[in-house]
């Protein structure tokens, strides 16, 4: 028996999640049956989607029970495998618990292959951050050579990378972030013509209209709230709206109705459309592939923000919706 320290959902959070929220156990753990493997995990992503998981309500994604194991998109290394494709030292990547160990069905495994690169890019720009921006850019998206295109959350892990994919289509790429520091980073290491730092602009409407004088052709939308209220308004004819996040409202008990910016949609004829990447599954190997080319010839920047222990996991979870991490926020177990 392999014992491990473990997080489960103690409760149901009312607003942002805090110390009662989440419960570290220690547990122990069988010893892997067959077509199953017993792993070290090494890193842990925690995305903002992982907030709806904690509500009772229907969500785009299974919601937790109280007491069930908190889990998400892992690295691991093999320790034991029964009769499976993997050997002891493998690297993998899948869905796994928030814990220093964990027994696995190898079929929902995938190796690691990142090359160079760290293994935590594997949850970042090769993983599903990444990938939610290859195909959200290049297929709702959709930005074309001379299109001006705004990006919400410009600094997380998946706007940084849309930034980039919409400049190599040719569009003047605006980005939004929390922070001054950011803004800088934003505009140096990902190649974004302007910031804006929502956090020190008293009107969004004004602050875009001057970055972006002649509308917006394109905005990939992550947080929602007040931000997408005031890029509504400034949608030329034919403009493609991405929806990706809304993390502005997730720790929301009431979602508030704000504006209501429909009716620009009759006088623009523009598009919006919802973003799961789920849905490009058959293609992910795709993505991984041309990311990863991007990266390695210096196309495509990426930054993470690692938190070191496991202990820290549910820190790194709230910090997120503080703005606190710079592009993929990773958890480093060991």
């Amino acid at each position: 028996m392999v014992t491990t320290k473990r997080y489960h959902l103690a409760e149901r959070p009312d607003g942002v999640p805090d110390d009662d929220t989440f419960d570290l156990r220690e547990v122990e753990l069988g010893e892997p049956g067959p077509g199953e493997v017993l792993l070290d995990i090494q890193y842990l992503s925690v995305d903002p989607y992982m907030r709806g998981r904690m509500r009772a309500g229907e969500s785009y994604a299974e919601p937790w029970e109280v007491g069930q194991p908190l889990e998400g998109g892992a690295v691991a290394e093999v320790v034991e495998e029964y009769g499976t494709q993997f050997e002891p030292g493998d690297t993998v990547v899948g869905n796994m618990v928030w814990a220093e160990q964990h027994v696995a069905n190898a079929a929902e495994l995938q190796s690691v292959s990142v090359g160079d690169l760290p293994a935590s890019t594997a949850l970042g720009v090769l993983g599903m951050p990444g990938r939610t921006a290859y195909f959200g850019t290049r297929e709702v998206l959709e930005p074309r050579a001379g299109d001006t295109v705004v990006v919400s959350a410009a600094a997380g892990a998946v706007g940084s990378v849309v930034g980039q994919l919409a400049k190599k289509q040719g569009a003047t790429v605006i980005g939004f972030a929390g922070s001054d520091e950011k803004c800088k980073i934003v505009e140096a290491e990902f190649g974004f013509d302007a910031c804006l730092n929502y956090k020190a602009t008293d009107d969004y409407v004004e602050a875009l209209s001057e970055a972006a004088p002649a509308g917006v052709d394109g905005y990939f939308d992550n947080v929602g709230g007040p931000i997408t209220d005031a890029v509504f308004t400034q949608l030329n004819v034919d403009a493609h709206v991405a929806v990706c996040g809304q993390i502005a409202l997730y720790n929301e008990e009431e979602v508030p109705t704000g504006p209501r910016k429909l009716g620009k949609l009759i006088e623009t004829r523009a598009r919006v459309q919802g973003l799961l990447v789920g849905d490009y599954a058959t293609r992910f190997e795709k993505a991984a592939s041309d990311l990863a080319e991007w990266v390695g010839t210096g196309e495509l920047a990426y930054c993470e923000t690692v938190t070191e222990g496991l202990e820290n996991a549910p820190d790194a979870f709230v910090g997120l919706f503080e703005g606190e991490n710079i592009g993929k926020q990773v958890v480093k177990v060991e």
